[in-house]
């Protein structure tokens, strides 16, 4: 398959060219894919018809993310040409794929007339600067930094010479966080006038309600308890989900948890646990769940938790007040930034205190709802056209 810019004639000089990196746009479900997908559909739609975006990826992706993106005469796809099926990437192909995303990408972004590249995911190819392209960065967090505990020793090394590199080439840099624009500043000793503080994008699918027979099909589906707390994560010692399974101890028995996330060592760790404390009956595990089916999970939860020691911003929280629900985090990173004052946080260690948290936050409970209310008018900063806005004034100032 030849690339979709090698299709089209090089744009005249008065229209706006952007390029993006769209790995995760096409490979996450959520966390940076969601990042992406939904910054650039809502910069689609605000944007002038003289705009041109093009979304470079090393490969197809999935279909399911990639149907996602709304496709128009202002947005498409670019994929690298001479490397092989896109669409079914083999192992030579992935990795040929990686080497042109940071080196050769630069050549096709000349050749496709591109002005300025935007990095969704804390990288930019090398080279860009030299060939005059003006380049932005958003940059998620630094954990591989901060806390170098949670990754294998060389996946640190390479890490931190991305982030080197990739603060030297480009022209400005997005926080999506004060934490994160924090750590930029302390890791990377940048000029903070180089960086743009601009909360995480979110959509708004999570508002609209599920249609009543949906919610009945997941429950029978994933054979859902009655009453259910909800936390969604990959499920990996950093997202220390361990603390709210140890908190269930505490909890009233017809309250279960509900885990989604991706399987890693660490859930074993937690299977280990909830064994060896009886809690079977009342912790479930769910794997590999639709990106779809979210929705109908959250909104039949009661409340969400999300004990993370460390996060760049925390999406789910964003998801779950959408949904209706309150939520119990933790202190130490941005958590409280993501989902404001009317929610709870307690420490990442503090087990009694995370039960607190949930039976403060089950139906019934005092002023429920109109925490819940607050929340919501809190996390509309986050939403759609306002985040999209303030990054194509920063196109239009570099251009």
């Amino acid at each position: 398959m030849l690339r979709e810019a090698y299709k089209t004639k090089r744009p005249n000089d008065n229209r706006m060219n952007i390029g993006f990196d769209a790995k995760r746009i096409v490979s996450n479900g959520t966390g940076l894919g969601s990042y992406g997908r939904t910054l650039v559909n809502d910069l689609c739609a605000i944007a002038d018809d003289d705009c041109l975006f093009r979304l470079y990826a090393p490969n197809e992706g999935k279909e399911e993310f990639r149907n996602m993106v709304n496709i128009s005469s202002k947005m498409a796809f670019a994929y690298p040409k001479h490397i092989g099926n896109t669409s079914h990437p083999s192992l030579i192909t992935k990795t040929r794929g990686a080497y042109w995303r940071t080196h050769g990408i630069v050549e096709d972004l000349l050749h496709d007339g591109i002005q300025l590249y935007h990095g969704l995911s804390g990288e930019l190819p090398l080279g860009i600067k030299k060939a005059g392209i003006k380049s932005i960065v958003t940059i998620h967090d630094l954990i591989f930094l901060r806390h170098p505990e949670y990754y294998n020793w060389i996946d640190t090394k390479v890490y931190a010479w991305k982030f080197r590199k990739t603060i030297a080439e480009a022209d400005r840099i997005i926080a999506i966080s004060e934490r994160t624009k924090d750590d930029i500043i302390y890791y990377g000793n940048v000029n903070p006038d180089k960086i743009d503080l601009i909360y995480q994008s979110c959509g708004t699918r999570f508002k609209e309600r599920v249609a009543e027979r949906m919610y009945q099909e997941i429950r029978t589906k994933y054979n859902l308890p009655q009453r259910y707390i909800i936390s969604v994560g990959t499920i990996e010692e950093r997202k220390n989900i361990l603390l709210a399974v140890k908190a269930m101890e505490y909890v009233p028995q017809d309250i279960s948890l509900v885990i989604i996330g991706r399987h890693t060592p660490y859930t074993e760790k937690v299977e280990t646990y909830v064994k060896e404390h009886s809690l079977t009956d009342r912790v479930r595990i769910l794997h590999h769940i639709p990106y779809a089916e979210l929705p109908a999970l959250y909104q039949q939860a009661e409340v969400c938790v999300y004990p993370s020691r460390y996060e760049g911003f925390g999406i789910p929280i964003i998801e779950a007040i959408q949904s209706g629900l309150p939520v119990v985090a933790c202190t130490g990173s941005c958590l409280e930034e993501a989902g404001g004052p009317d929610n709870i946080y307690v420490g990442p260690d503090d087990v009694e205190g995370m039960a607190h948290g949930i039976c403060l936050s089950l139906n019934g409970n005092k002023d429920r709802e109109a925490k819940i209310a607050k929340s919501q008018q809190y996390i509309r900063r986050f939403e759609n056209s306002n985040v999209a806005a303030q990054v194509l004034e920063i196109y239009k100032k570099l251009l």
